[in-house]
């Protein structure tokens, strides 16, 4: 529905973007009351993060800061070979756009999903499904910002590295600033625009 009342709307592709990411601010509102409507209260990782819980993989564990670091510079390097592909005037044309959709779109996102969401579901369920309904979710979210199915589902990976960095952690602040650097590299790469 507000896909179709921003479309209508005669402003450039780039605005229309920043308002549907504004969007999300109607989902957290509807969190927030149906919270206090019920008198639930949430966890919501609002914490300096603790990087001394390791990541157990299935043959040794990796320290969570440097799977966190390495994961930021891979995406980088990737999406670099992307944007020095593109002219100079395009990156600083798109400086403001980027700036704000990456901060938004991501603190947005994080704190639905990986905040909200996640501790809730986590404290009565699995955490395994916790981790696997909110990477769906956040995923399949991208189909309002015009994502095919394929890559939405691609995204819920993405989801799934957020979720076990804000559980190690005890933090949503390391997934928002990965999620900003992705968002960073998809604008200026072309992908978001």
């Amino acid at each position: 529905m507000s896909n179709n009342f921003i479309e209508t709307m005669t402003i450039s592709n780039e605005f229309k973007i920043i308002v549907n990411r504004l969007f999300l601010v109607v989902i957290l509102l509807g969190i927030f009351f149906h919270l206090r409507l019920f008198k639930k209260k949430v966890s919501w990782y609002n914490a300096k993060p603790d990087w001394k819980n390791p990541i157990n993989l299935p043959f040794h564990k990796v320290n969570t800061f440097w799977f966190w670091m390495i994961g930021i510079v891979v995406n980088g390097i990737v999406y670099l070979f992307f944007i020095v592909q593109k002219d100079v005037e395009y990156i600083v044309l798109l400086f403001w756009f980027c700036l704000f959709f990456s901060l938004i779109n991501a603190v947005f996102e994080e704190v639905i999903w990986r905040g909200v969401m996640l501790s809730a579901l986590n404290e009565f369920t699995s955490t395994g499904y916790a981790i696997f309904v909110t990477s769906v979710g956040f995923g399949l979210l991208h189909l309002a910002i015009g994502f095919s199915i394929p890559l939405s589902l691609l995204i819920s990976v993405a989801g799934v590295i957020y979720a076990v960095i804000t559980l190690k952690t005890n933090s949503v602040y390391p997934s928002i600033v990965f999620h900003i650097i992705i968002n960073i590299g998809m604008v200026y790469s072309g992908f978001i625009i």
